[in-house]
C-alpha cells in the first residue's frame, strides 16, 4: 500500500510541475492584463545603468557593446559599466581602447577572480542610474530592448522586469533545439506568472532590469544571482514581470557537456536559494507561494521523484498490469539516452530522442548539484560557457 502511494504521489508531482501548472497558468492568464502604467517615448525617461560582469569575452564583447549603443534609448539617459573578472584573454585590452573613445562606457578591470556576484555588486555601487539593467556579454540587444524594459517603471509597484530571449544557431547535432525549447517554455511561464500575480519566478540573467534601490547585494558564494535578486524584490512586496517586447538574442548552448556543467552549478545555487527563501512558501495559497512551489521547488525535486517512482514501482510491479507496464516503461526511457549516445557516434540525430536525453541529463545535473550543495563543495567560480565569435 505504502509503495503505491509513494509511486502515485511522485508521478503526480512530476506531472504537476511539467504539465498541470503550465496549463493552470495559461487559463488564469487569459483573463488578466499586463501592467499598463507605462512611460511613453515622449516622457522624461529614467536614467539607466547597464551592468555587465565579464570573463574572457573577447569573441563577443565588441558586438555586445555595439548592440547596447545601437538601441533607440536616448544616449544621454544611460551608461554602460563593464567589470572584467580577471580576464586573461584580450577582453581588457579591447575594452580599454573602446572605453577611451566613449564617455558613456566605464570599464573596470579586476585583477583577482571574485565571481560574477561580487563584480555586479561592485558595479552597482558605482552606478548612477535609477534603473539597473543587468546583462551577459553573449546576449545581444535589439533596438528597443532598453525602452521596453524601462517603460514599466512608471508603475511604482513594479520592481523588476525580465526580457524576452530569442535563441539562434539551433543545430540537431547537439542539444540546442532542446535547450531553446526549454528556454521558450520557461519564458512563457514567467510571462504568465508576472501577468497574473506579478510574481515572475526569477528573471533570466542574460538581461533584466531592476530598480536601483531594490537591488540586493548578492551574498558571497551565491551562484544564481538573478534568482536571488528577483526573490529579494518579491520579498519587499514589489512585482516582477516579463516584457515580451524587450527582445534580446542569444546563441543557445549546443554542447551537452558544457550545458551539463552549467546546470550543475545552477542546481547548487537553486538549493542555496531554497534555503534562503523557503519561508516565502508561507502563507500558503498565495500566488507567490504557488509559483515558487510549482514552478521552482517541485522542478528542483524532480530527480528525487523520478528515483522514488522507479524504486516504489519495483516493489509493486507484480501487483497488477498497470504497475508492470509502468516499470518497463520507466526502464525503457532510462535506456533511451544511452541509445541516443550510441547512434550519435555514427552521425544519426533523432530530435525526439534527444529531448529525452536532455530531460534526464538535466535532472542528473540537478541531483549532482544538490549533492555539491549538501557537501559544501564550492561551485561559485564563474566560468562562462563557450562563445560563438561575434562580428567585430
Amino acid at each position: 500500500m505504502i509503495w503505491g502511494i509513494v509511486f502515485w504521489v511522485s508521478v503526480f508531482m512530476i506531472l504537476h510541475t511539467y504539465l498541470l501548472f503550465p496549463l493552470i497558468l495559461k487559463i488564469l492568464a487569459s483573463s488578466k492584463k499586463q501592467n499598463d502604467i507605462l512611460f511613453s517615448r515622449e516622457d522624461e525617461l529614467p536614467f539607466i545603468s547597464v551592468i555587465m560582469a565579464v570573463h574572457n569575452e573577447e569573441k563577443v564583447i565588441i558586438e555586445k557593446v555595439r548592440s547596447i549603443f545601437s538601441t533607440d534609448y536616448p544616449e544621454e539617459q544611460f551608461e554602460l559599466l563593464i567589470g572584467s573578472d580577471a580576464s586573461t584573454d584580450k577582453t581588457n585590452e579591447i575594452m580599454n581602447i573602446y572605453s577611451s573613445d566613449n564617455p558613456g562606457l566605464h570599464f573596470f578591470a579586476f585583477g583577482q577572480r571574485r565571481g560574477k556576484g561580487e563584480v555586479i555588486n561592485e558595479l552597482r555601487n558605482k552606478a548612477r542610474g535609477e534603473i539597473l539593467v543587468l546583462s551577459d556579454a553573449n546576449v545581444m540587444f535589439s533596438e528597443n530592448t532598453l525602452f521596453e524594459l524601462a517603460k514599466h517603471f512608471k508603475n511604482k509597484d513594479i520592481g523588476l522586469v525580465g526580457s524576452n530571449l530569442l535563441n539562434s544557431n539551433k543545430d540537431k547535432t547537439g542539444i540546442s533545439i532542446q535547450e531553446s525549447s526549454f528556454i521558450s517554455r520557461e519564458l512563457r511561464l514567467k510571462y504568465y506568472e508576472g501577468k497574473i500575480w506579478g510574481t515572475m519566478m526569477g528573471a533570466f540573467g542574460g538581461c533584466y532590469a531592476v530598480r536601483y534601490e531594490l537591488y540586493s547585494q548578492v551574498p558571497e558564494g551565491y551562484t544564481v544571482d538573478d534568482f536571488y535578486i528577483t526573490m529579494k524584490v518579491l520579498e519587499k512586496k514589489k512585482k516582477s514581470i516579463q516584457e515580451n517586447n524587450a527582445i534580446c538574442y542569444e546563441d543557445v548552448q549546443n554542447q551537452i557537456k558544457e550545458e551539463f556543467r552549467r546546470k550543475i552549478r545552477i542546481s547548487s545555487g537553486n538549493f542555496q536559494n531554497l534555503r534562503s527563501f523557503g519561508y516565502m512558501l508561507w502563507p500558503p495559497f498565495t500566488g507567490l507561494a504557488f509559483c515558487f512551489l510549482s514552478h521552482k521547488i517541485l522542478r528542483w525535486l524532480v530527480p528525487f521523484f523520478l528515483l522514488l517512482a522507479l524504486i516504489s514501482n519495483a516493489f509493486i510491479y507484480e501487483k497488477n498490469l498497470v504497475y508492470t507496464v509502468t516499470i518497463f516503461g520507466q526502464l525503457a526511457l532510462l535506456l533511451l539516452p544511452f541509445i541516443d549516445l550510441l547512434i550519435r557516434k555514427i552521425g544519426l540525430h533523432i530530435v525526439l530522442l534527444r529531448f529525452i536525453t536532455h530531460f534526464y541529463s538535466m535532472n542528473l545535473a540537478l541531483l549532482i548539484g544538490f549533492i555539491k550543495f549538501l557537501t559544501g563543495r564550492k561551485t561559485n567560480v564563474w566560468q562562462p560557457t563557450s562563445r560563438v565569435e561575434g562580428k567585430q
